[in-house]
């Protein structure tokens, strides 16, 4: 996996970044933590440089989230109560959820969509209800940018100090991203099935 990261972004370089990122807060495929981190690696060995990992990385964050948001901002709130009726379980919330959260924008949406982005779950699906309660569109972008530019710092530094520091890091970062990525699926997994509908 190390060689496979590293070989991407050696071929496309932060093009790829920008469309990996895009895809983790669309369709999670790979966790944020894993892209940023490789390419903090490969930082570290002057095959990118850091701005240009935090540009790409950080755009291609907003822009996925912007997908759910635009979704949000487009479908109306009642819409979507058949879809999440009928998938709850693979949502792993109810329809009382959703309201909930809906109201809680209303008062506390922007620090919400600014929080979760250094959350390792609902950093994604938060732009969903905050799409669906209107947030402004210029306050909605300007929280994930902020909250995004800050987890992708944070994220490109680490994997910049492992590749500057330590000459076997490669060795472990390859099992430690597939450890990651099978947590996340086996913690949906649990979610899925052992959630049960509000009463």
């Amino acid at each position: 996996m190390t060689e496979w990261f590293l070989d991407g972004l050696e071929q496309w370089g932060y093009a790829a970044i920008f469309l990996w990122m895009a895809l983790e807060n669309i369709i999670p495929p790979i966790p944020s933590e894993v892209i940023m981190g490789f390419a903090g690696i490969a930082v570290a060995h002057g095959k990118l440089t850091f701005v240009g990992v935090m540009i790409a990385g950080t755009l291609g964050s907003t822009l996925g989230n912007y997908f759910w948001y635009w979704i949000g901002r487009n479908v109306p709130l009642q819409r979507l109560k058949p879809f999440v009726d009928r998938n709850g379980r693979w949502l792993t919330v109810c329809w009382s959820d959703v309201e909930r959260i809906d109201n809680f924008f209303f008062r506390h949406g922007q620090w919400l969509v600014f929080a979760l982005r250094f959350a390792p779950f609902g950093r994604s699906i938060v732009s969903l209800p905050a799409g669906i309660s209107n947030m402004p569109r210029w306050k909605f972008i300007v929280w994930t940018l902020a909250g995004t530019t800050i987890w992708n710092a944070f994220l490109t530094g680490a994997g910049w100090y492992l590749g500057a520091n330590f000459r076997e890091a490669e060795e472990w970062t390859g099992p430690a991203a597939i450890a990651i990525c099978a947590a996340i699926a086996a913690w949906y997994a649990w979610r899925v099935v052992t959630w049960k509908p509000r009463a």
